[in-house]
């Protein structure tokens, strides 16, 4: 008997690249025991201490989420598919139709009539193509400019959403955002150019969309979505769409639209792989019940730390787009509950149910959730602003400097990926991405100083941590990474 497993980009580090394995165990839980056996770094990834599936992971077979078959003890037979789905953030048996707006509260052209807005003749001329769609027309290219989109996040993902839904004509455009333009956004933010380089984002976004149709209202809502905003800026808006980029923001936008009835366009992407779904409680699941809790801090590589295809987030963020439009006009099959998963590499799309999980602790008959909580805390993390940092275990650019110079014998110990070691990295330092520390402790010597150092000095913070707890000694963390050090020591080193 030969079970495939389908093993997501997130997790190939530990399969040695593969995409996809085979097994031969009977159930669900035999064949992830034998993963983890074999592979050993997937152990804390798929099962938690008690030896149950982690709740942020979720495991299909075939398309069935194992959760509503029989969990670890679902039987598995020759020629099965066995995909695991960690979080990273049509047409189908069970597919949701989503309903009209119009019976939905807080739809576009409200009380259920429709807009008596007249379309100006340049506005005939603009929109023509959805005109003589049967199902847009004159009504639903009315519902599209009476309509309220809130995009949270102006990045990859939101690049291609603002664009595409100022194009449509989505009369009131709200974007969320608090950065400005980088050199390595261009690579994939469509919506700003190199003269927009150190602009802030919101400032490029809206110049770039009134120019695109000014018929379009684009409101800038500068600042982090936070518990204490989310509910009024949510609030205003028909649908809001899911641009973000960690996870104490994607659960935020969740329990937002939960708990104010508005449908939540998600999307995610990591490397080479997407997500998209539509979630929406009043006819189907929200992201809590695909996942009920987020992975610990510095399990999942951000996409700055993992790297993400340029096109990708267009692709993503185009379905996004789609989708939203079809929430709008209350038209087709959403993905409401459903997940489309897209795989680059592959160029293959595939398709998983998602159900209404009955023990949601928000959108469940039993919810125990009634408001906005500490998202940050809930994810395990900090202040997100700036790296974290070790106190009394920091070691500023210019120091190491000195005592490099000096000949002092010291590891360096560089936990990035390898595409990023290749860019740059200190001479003489030891390669150990930090997913895999925990696994090659056994290269390192505790009688060694040791000096880590990653990108910003995030995950060097994480790993210097993990050292102390295991019981090194004399460690230190390069405050501001690889990246202080080409500012303010090497300038010859490329900073990216």
């Amino acid at each position: 008997m030969s079970v495939e497993v389908r093993v997501p980009s997130a997790l190939r580090n530990w399969t040695g690249g593969a995409s996809s394995v085979t097994s031969d165990k009977g159930t669900v839980g035999e064949v992830l025991s034998d993963l983890a056996s074999r592979y050993g770094g997937l152990k804390r990834h798929l099962f938690s201490e008690d030896g149950k599936i982690r709740n942020f992971v979720s495991v299909y077979l075939n398309d069935e989420d194992v959760r509503y078959l029989q969990r670890e003890a679902t039987p598995v037979k020759n020629g099965d598919v066995l995909s695991i789905v960690p979080s990273i953030a049509g047409g189908s048996p069970g597919a949701v139709a989503y309903p009209s707006l119009s019976r939905l509260r807080g739809a576009p052209g409200g009380n259920g009539r429709e807009s008596a807005r007249p379309l100006s003749p340049e506005q005939m001329k603009r929109y023509s193509r959805h005109l003589i769609l049967p199902e847009v027309g004159l009504s639903g290219q009315r519902r599209l400019l009476d309509s309220k989109v809130l995009v949270v996040g102006a990045g990859g993902l939101g690049s291609p959403l603002a664009l595409y839904l100022a194009a449509a004509g989505v009369g009131t455009l709200g974007i969320v955002d608090f950065d400005v333009v980088d050199t390595s956004n261009l690579q994939r933010q469509v919506l700003y150019g190199t003269k927009d380089v150190g602009v802030p984002k919101l400032e490029a976004a809206e110049r770039r969309l009134r120019d695109l149709n000014p018929d379009v209202k684009v409101v800038p809502h500068e600042g982090r979505l936070t518990s204490r905003n989310a509910l009024d800026l949510v609030s205003r808006y028909d649908v809001v769409v899911d641009g973000t980029d960690n996870f104490p923001t994607r659960y935020l936008v969740n329990d937002a639209a939960v708990l104010l009835k508005k449908p939540n366009v998600y999307g995610s992407i990591y490397r080479f792989e997407g997500q998209v779904s539509v979630f929406d409680s009043r006819v189907g699941p929200c992201y809590r019940c695909l996942y009920a809790e987020p992975p610990p801090p510095g399990l999942v590589p951000s996409c700055a730390e993992g790297g993400v295809l340029g096109v990708l987030p267009g692709i993503v963020g185009s379905l996004q787009a789609v989708e939203t439009l079809k929430v709008l006009l209350g038209r087709g099959d959403t993905l409401v509950g459903r997940l489309l998963l897209f795989d680059a590499m592959a160029l293959r799309f595939r398709e998983l149910k998602v159900r209404k999980n009955p023990d949601c602790v928000l959108c469940g008959p039993r919810a125990t959730q009634k408001g906005l909580i500490d998202y940050e805390q809930f994810c395990g993390i900090g202040d997100e602003d700036g790296p974290t940092e070790v106190p009394g275990h920091e070691i500023e650019p210019e120091e190491l400097k000195a005592r490099l110079d000096r000949g002092e014998p010291l590891t360096l110990l560089d936990v990035r990926e390898p595409g990023e070691f290749e860019i740059a990295h200190l001479q003489g330092a030891k390669l150990i991405p930090r997913a895999t520390l925990a696994e090659r402790l056994g290269e390192l010597s505790t009688a060694d100083e040791v000096v880590v150092y990653c990108k910003m000095g995030g995950r060097s913070a994480q790993a210097t941590k993990l050292l102390l707890d295991m019981g090194f000694q004399k460690v230190r963390n390069l405050k501001g990474g690889i990246d202080a050090w080409s500012e303010r020591v090497d300038p010859s080193l490329p900073r990216y």
